[in-house]
């Protein structure tokens, strides 16, 4: 394995958790799982994103902050290899989009102050779900309080995450995750496994599921 610190990311419901898993049992990995459901601002947030956004976002930041900082330099002799599902510039990327404009400044300084402390990972894989794909996965998965997430919202977050990625020609495994069923199609994960053996330039680099 060429890489030893493997970021899952996409949107919401795109998948990267179910994929995080997967990797971390086929490489017995460590696994870093952001822990979404202890923020108690979350459902406050969807029910009143302009009130809490600020909050919620803090909140995210330091939790994510604590688990890369407390994980990954640490040493395992037995797990060289640690795999995360999300990437700590999410805390930047959903900031940018759910904060007023002064909040968003105040936001990334912190960020920036933070960031330095962090290890990039070596290589990024991004999942690429269509709007309606990624809706089907956040009815199944059923939390109540994504319920009700408009299209808008999750198109918002899809463009700041590509932008993001292209404009900083991060070394990226781009999947178009149209069908993807990695719990389903043993094939889909091969795509990703076959992608992983491979030492690439930065940049983006595409593969479709069969």
């Amino acid at each position: 394995m060429k890489h030893h610190f493997i970021t899952v990311e996409g949107n919401i419901g795109a998948g990267k958790t179910t994929l995080t898993h997967l990797l971390a049992k086929h490489f017995n990995a460590r696994i870093i799982l952001e822990e979404f459901a202890d923020n108690p601002f979350l459902p406050k947030f969807y029910a009143n994103p302009q009130q809490y956004a600020f909050p919620l976002e803090l909140f995210f930041m330091a939790e994510r902050y604590k688990q890369l900082k407390d994980m990954v330099h640490t040493k395992d002799l037995f797990q060289s290899i640690t795999i995360s599902d999300y990437l700590f510039t999410k805390c930047l990327l959903f900031a940018k989009v759910n904060l007023p404009d002064e909040e968003f400044r105040l936001y990334q300084k912190l960020f920036d102050i933070i960031n330095q402390q962090l290890v990039f990972p070596d290589i990024l894989i991004y999942l690429h779900a269509p709007i309606h794909k990624l809706q089907t996965n956040i009815k199944k998965r059923n939390r109540s309080y994504e319920q009700n997430i408009p299209d808008e919202y999750l198109f918002n977050l899809q463009e700041t995450y590509t932008g993001y990625i292209k404009q900083h020609n991060i070394k990226t495994i781009f999947i178009d995750a149209s069908n993807a069923d990695f719990l389903g199609n043993e094939n889909h994960f091969k795509v990703v496994l076959n992608a992983l053996e491979n030492d690439y330039e930065n940049g983006q680099h595409y593969f479709t599921l069969p």
